[in-house]
């Protein structure tokens, strides 16, 4: 099951980049990040699919305050995508219970015959660093992730791409069907207009 049990040293090379968890530690190259491009989606900072804890109301803080008690408490996990010291790109996930604000959630729920321990909600990559596979490494960085605290079925909701249709980046933070299909999931079913429901099994990688 999902764990807030994450170490700042565990991280891995892909190519000329870095993966690493979200953590305290990494918590101030994320809001770099973020605050380079104004908070991503409106000032969202990442804090869409969240909702309150036993400690922390979204209310009462603004955004970045309220993402990086999140971190502190061990509720909000990422794959960043490191290069040198500056963080590139993101894919969250967590539990259900971490995220429970998905798109089309009734939908959803009212089709999930087999819930999963883990959903992938979100990716951001810097504007300097789009449309060369950093999305990718964050998402492969994220499965790792998961396998290294216990693995598990892993659901996300990428948008499927529709032929003739011309899709701005801003919509597509949920990732793409086809990046998840090379990456082994399995398209289950839609959801929505244009978003699907995928699946595949990590295994655990601890021994």
């Amino acid at each position: 099951m999902p764990t807030g049990d994450r170490s700042s040293t565990d991280e891995r090379a892909t190519g000329n980049h870095v993966i690493k968890p979200l953590t305290p530690e990494t918590f101030p190259a994320w809001l770099a990040l973020a605050q380079k491009h104004n908070g991503v989606w409106g000032g969202c900072y990442c804090t869409y699919f969240h909702d309150d804890t036993e400690s922390t109301a979204k209310d009462d803080f603004d955004r970045p305050t309220f993402k990086q008690r999140l971190v502190e408490e061990g509720i909000a996990h990422a794959a960043l995508v490191f290069d040198g010291d500056a963080a590139i790109a993101w894919c969250e996930y967590g539990s259900p219970a971490e995220l429970p604000g998905i798109y089309h959630r009734k939908q959803y729920d009212a089709g999930e015959t087999r819930p999963a321990p883990w959903r992938i909600t979100c990716f951001f990559v810097d504007r300097d660093h789009r449309r060369s596979g950093v999305a990718r490494e964050a998402l492969d960085g994220a499965l790792e992730l998961i396998g290294q605290a216990g693995g598990g079925e892993v659901v996300s909701f990428p948008n499927e791409l529709l032929p003739g249709k011309r899709t701005s980046s801003s919509f597509l933070h949920n990732g793409t069907r086809a990046m998840f299909e090379k990456a082994g999931f399995t398209f289950e079913r839609h959801i929505g207009k244009s978003k699907t429901v995928m699946r595949k099994t990590i295994p655990s990688a601890r021994g």
